[in-house]
């Protein structure tokens, strides 16, 4: 009896896939010659992490756009791998490159999420794309490299992502490292998680605080005046932020309001 393959699914379908984003810090500052030279290294780069990781930059989805590069990953992408060794090798590409004399530094923005992602006539469209776009550009993240002057790389992921990957016990993923920030952007709100490899933790935090936006009460809460349908529980966030339509996160109902504040 021959053996009946499962149909492949029409173009524009929407999949769930990991998405990233890495964006040039303050790229519109150089020449037209140094822009094109950045953005030659920046792809070099992310090609070369890529395959000192195991991943096929070949089969991403790439979608330039000058000094960013937004890609969906493949289907059964390890996300482990792309927020461990990957990161670990894009920050030893960038270290190596800004250590040559007489060329302008290059500094990255990454952000990376996962979920729903359907083909578009402009690229891609759905709300993980929407997300790692937000996430990217969230001030809290722009903050870090503004103080942490040293640091060439500052990396964002979505709560769901640090949630169900970074706690999952892998050590080369580095929980401990990451700094919650609440982040809004038009009409996206969410939690996100930044590191900075190289840097401690308690700095990471001390920039994020100094981020311009809502700001966190001490107990970890939402930012007073804001109501959001994400919480905290030991540390961690969890439940859902619904902010202009965009739902991120777990839709788990917080806590019934007789128990407190949760801590």
């Amino acid at each position: 009896m021959n053996e009946i393959s499962s149909p492949r699914p029409p173009d524009g379908l929407p999949h769930r896939r990991l998405c990233l984003a890495a964006d040039v810090e303050q790229y519109s500052r150089l020449d037209t010659r140094a822009q094109s030279d950045v953005q030659s290294e920046l792809v070099r780069m992310l090609d070369e992490a890529a395959a000192l990781t195991g991943l096929d930059r070949a089969a991403w989805r790439r979608q330039p756009q000058g000094d960013l590069e937004f890609a969906v990953l493949p289907e059964a992408t390890p996300e482990g791998a792309v927020l461990g060794p990957f990161v670990h090798h894009l920050a030893i590409r960038l270290r190596d490159r800004n250590a040559r004399p007489a060329i302008p530094r290059v500094r990255l923005r990454m952000a990376v999420d996962t979920g729903v992602v359907a083909d578009a006539a402009l690229g891609h469209a759905g709300p993980a794309p929407v997300a790692v776009a937000r996430y990217v550009n969230a001030p809290q993240l722009r903050a870090v490299l503004a103080n942490l002057t040293a640091a060439d790389l500052a990396v964002i992921v979505s709560d769901r992502l640090y949630q169900d990957v970074v706690r999952s016990g892998r050590p080369d993923l580095a929980p401990a490292q990451y700094v919650r920030a609440h982040v809004r952007v038009k009409e996206f709100g969410g939690y996100g998680w930044i590191r900075v490899p190289g840097h401690a933790s308690d700095d990471v935090r001390s920039a994020v605080v100094e981020a311009p936006g809502p700001k966190l009460s001490p107990d970890g809460d939402a930012p007073s005046g804001m109501t959001l349908a994400q919480y905290v529980h030991q540390g961690a966030a969890v439940g859902r932020d619904v902010v202009g339509g965009l739902t991120v996160g777990l839709p788990v109902p917080p806590p019934p309001a007789c128990h407190g504040p949760a801590r």
